[in-house]
This record gives C-alpha cells, sequence and structure tokens, in this order.
C-alpha cells in the first residue's frame, strides 16, 4: 500500500472496504457458529465444501500473485495503470472476488451452515458488486451510468 500510494497512486471514493473487513470474518464466524450449535459431523457435503475452499483459495492466491505488487486490500490506481490481462485475468475481470464467493460458499458446505452460508454470499456478493463498480470506475471502464463502453474493456488500459 505504501509503496502504490509513494508511487502516486489514489484511492477512488465510495469503496466499501471498510464494510468488507468487517463482514469477511463475521461471515466465517457466523458459519462456525451455527455448524457448533447444530452440532454437524463431517460428511461427504461437508468434504466437498473444503475441496471447494481449497480450490477458491488456489485461485485467490494465482489472482494475488498475478498482481503482484499492484494488490492491495483497499482499491489504489497507480497513475496510467489499467486492467491486468495475464494469468486468471486473462479469462474473467475479478477473479478474486469469485474466489471469495466460492470460499464463502465452500465454508458453508463444510459447515454446513445454510442459513449463515446464504446470507454471508448474499451480503459479501452485494459488497464485492459494489467494489467492482469503484474499481472499473478508477480504472476508466465504466461510463457516466456505471456501464462498460462497448465490449466492457478499454483499449488505452491494456497491459
Amino acid at each position: 500500500e505504501r509503496t502504490l500510494r509513494a508511487g502516486g497512486a489514489v484511492e477512488p471514493p465510495g469503496d466499501v472496504y471498510p464494510a468488507m473487513r468487517l463482514a469477511y470474518p463475521a461471515a466465517f464466524a457466523a458459519m462456525i457458529a451455527e455448524a457448533w450449535i447444530r452440532g454437524r459431523a463431517l460428511t461427504p457435503l461437508a468434504a466437498s465444501g473444503l475441496v471447494l475452499f481449497g480450490a477458491a483459495k488456489a485461485l485467490k492466491y494465482w489472482a494475488v500473485a498475478t498482481l503482484g505488487d499492484r494488490w492491495t486490500f483497499r482499491v489504489l490506481v497507480p497513475p496510467g495503470s489499467g486492467r491486468i490481462r495475464r494469468g486468471p485475468y486473462r479469462v474473467m475481470r475479478h477473479p478474486n472476488y469469485l474466489a471469495v464467493l466460492a470460499e464463502l460458499s465452500g465454508m458453508a458446505l463444510a459447515a454446513q451452515a445454510p442459513l449463515s452460508g446464504i446470507a454471508s454470499v448474499v451480503v459479501f456478493g452485494a459488497l464485492i458488486r459494489a467494489r467492482i463498480r469503484v474499481e472499473e470506475r478508477a480504472l476508466g471502464l465504466l461510463g457516466p451510468a456505471n456501464t462498460p463502453p462497448g465490449d466492457g474493456t478499454s483499449r488505452r488500459w491494456g497491459r
């Protein structure tokens, strides 16, 4: 974060990071509490949740490694930067956020916590949607109506 800011990176307004910072650990705590209250045992469904969680972590670490020194918890946009188009970003625009939703889903399955699991995915999904709008607006990928221009990419932001 310090390095990006020292290089002139700016943080766009409207980021939902403060809410995400609370919601993410709270989601896991709620699912663990629900599992404990219900006294759930390890089942094949729970095991598949652990596999999904592990795959999600792998995707998340791949996305973070691809971003390298540009990755932070906050949205910080260095001058002249653009969309990353390598690693998992070749195939999708926001692999890290897909991974986070898969982590939450995997934990919900593993903990067999349908109530808090669904609530977590819905709430965090809404936060992610807001976060994506902030990121894409900061990179100039969204127009005034918050819609992608043309095919959703900006030719001036290639990397």
